[in-house]
């Protein structure tokens, strides 16, 4: 603290707290703080710190105070309060101090604001996950939606994606994103309400993270990868590993785009060393295919591909209708 603040009359600390941080872990000048102060306030008597602040000892007064009471209590033998704030702040009592400070007329005690817990990154998936529970518990609509309902949603979401990045547009590229993180943590809410078999957003989260790891031996296992192909060949042998699949076609997806699955087939044949020649056949499918082939041994995305030139073409049919 500095000089002014030690020759101020006493401390009035404004104590804010994350509700996505688990209660009761609190940063070591909070808990200073709180031991120290010679007055504990909070007005919500529901605050999620209360319970662990009683079993250290320290009593809270349940209540507001108004600014001048709390300047006029400091003021009387330089004691300190400590204000444990809500959710949303408590403005009467900011705004009330921020007025007698800028009067001019008081002796304002030290005020401080001190953070008591911080988000970690990623805390705001929490809140997407609670908002996300309300919503299917409340929403008429929401509330009756099953996994084949919202399979057309999850397919749009992931083209509008694809859009967003292939033109470059940074803004609607996060919100895009939002979009396609709402399908899966609304496709896991439907799955935790399943009377059968039901899993949650963290039995999903926990997979994916125990699958990276596992896929990743040169980051948290003792193998090397020097280069990106080193890391795919990881990648693959794991995979293999864990489906115990025989054919490199398996888990393919059959459904998707032609041009993509052409092109994922041929890098799944070229990832084993197999030369596999197109199919002799007449039509333009198979000279597609062919295409296709080409360009994935190219390192071209051939679906990527064809949409800029089908925007191009859209662009040019514009351009005619004198637009």
């Amino acid at each position: 603290m500095n000089d002014s603040a030690d020759s101020a009359p006493g401390r009035i600390v404004l104590l804010t707290t994350s509700h996505r941080v688990a209660p009761g872990l609190l940063s070591w000048p909070a808990w200073q703080a709180l031991r120290a102060a010679d007055r504990v306030l909070c007005a919500d008597a529901g605050h999620p710190q209360l319970p662990y602040l009683r079993e250290a000892g320290i009593e809270v007064e349940h209540g507001s105070a108004t600014a001048r009471e709390l300047v006029d209590f400091c003021a009387s033998g330089r004691r300190s309060a400590v204000v444990l704030t809500s959710a949303e702040g408590d403005s009467v009592l900011t705004d009330g101090l921020a007025r007698l400070a800028g009067s001019g007329r008081e002796t304002m005690p030290a005020l401080e604001l001190l953070p008591g817990s911080y988000d970690l990154p990623g805390a705001r998936l929490l809140d997407l996950v609670q908002v996300m529970d309300r919503i299917r518990v409340a929403c008429p609509w929401s509330g009756i939606r099953t996994h084949e309902d919202l399979a057309k949603y999850a397919l749009e979401e992931t083209y509008e994606l694809l859009e967003a990045i292939e033109t470059g547009d940074r803004e609607a590229l996060r919100e895009e994103l939002g979009d396609v993180l709402l399908q899966v943590v609304f496709h896991a809410r439907i799955a935790q309400d399943d009377p059968d078999a039901p899993f949650s957003v963290d039995d999903v989260a926990g997979e994916i993270v125990d699958k990276l790891i596992h896929r990743h031996p040169h980051v948290f296992g003792e193998e090397s990868a020097e280069t990106p192909e080193d890391v795919r060949a990881h990648w693959m042998r794991t995979k293999a590993e864990e489906k115990g699949r025989e054919s490199v076609t398996e888990g393919v997806p059959l459904g998707q785009p032609a041009l993509a699955l052409a092109a994922k087939l041929a890098s799944r044949a070229r990832s084993q060393g197999l030369d596999v020649p197109v199919p002799p056949g007449d039509g333009i499918g198979y000279e597609l295919l062919a295409l296709a082939v080409r360009a994935e041994a190219s390192g071209i995305e051939p679906e990527t591909a064809l949409r800029a030139a089908a925007r191009t073409y859209r662009d040019a049919i514009r351009s005619a209708e004198g637009f």
